[in-house]
């Protein structure tokens, strides 16, 4: 799951969205320097991460991409899985994504200081290519992958797993509605756990 999903996974605490979206950034238990909520937000991050790892139905969607991709099948799967929920929102919020997305950038933007340093360094590109709304499309997925490839120094060409995005698309999206919901309720129940 990539960013969109860690946000709508974390419900309506807005600490709990800044934990779950800057939890990639966080090692160990260095978690525990930052206040309550947003710790079960990392804490939920990494619960969605060991779900979706072990869960069959990913493991079944990354598989077609990871003989071309090997290690970062696993990052392109976490997008098109992104893409799939910004694609079908309507599904699962009556809040239009254009209006959830402007709301959390401005949730950042107001918690600046509470966000690590990647998080920080990310913000202006995040706000700028309105990445959260850019997942809904594949044109604005083929521009995410290839700021990707940038990122790892164009070490597979992940933008070129459009080819295979096109090519599966129906089964990549069969497999995220039936991994969605099982990991929607995973997530609430996990909220009540953090919660006590």
């Amino acid at each position: 799951m990539n960013f969109l999903a860690h946000i709508y996974l974390s419900g309506d605490n807005d600490l709990v969205k800044i934990g779950n979206f800057m939890a990639d950034s966080i090692r160990g238990h260095s978690y525990n320097d930052y206040p309550t909520e947003i710790r079960k937000g990392i804490l939920l991050h990494r619960s969605i991460d060991s779900f979706t790892d072990m869960h069959p139905v990913y493991r079944q969607s990354k598989h077609r991409l990871h003989e071309k991709y090997g290690h970062y099948s696993g990052v392109i799967m976490d997008i098109f899985y992104d893409h799939f929920l910004a694609k079908n929102w309507d599904n699962y919020s009556d809040v239009k994504l254009e209006d959830y997305a402007q709301t959390f950038y401005k949730l950042l933007q107001d918690n600046y200081d509470l966000l690590t340093e990647k998080a920080q360094g990310m913000l202006p590109y995040m706000l700028g290519r309105n990445w959260l709304v850019s997942y809904a499309s594949i044109a604005g997925l083929e521009m995410i992958m290839f700021q990707m490839d940038h990122r790892t120094k164009n070490r597979v060409d992940m933008h070129e797993s459009i080819v295979e995005l096109q090519q599966f698309y129906t089964e990549f999206e069969t497999e995220f509605f039936i991994f969605f919901i099982e990991l929607h309720q995973y997530c609430i129940e996990k909220l009540k756990e953090l919660n006590g």
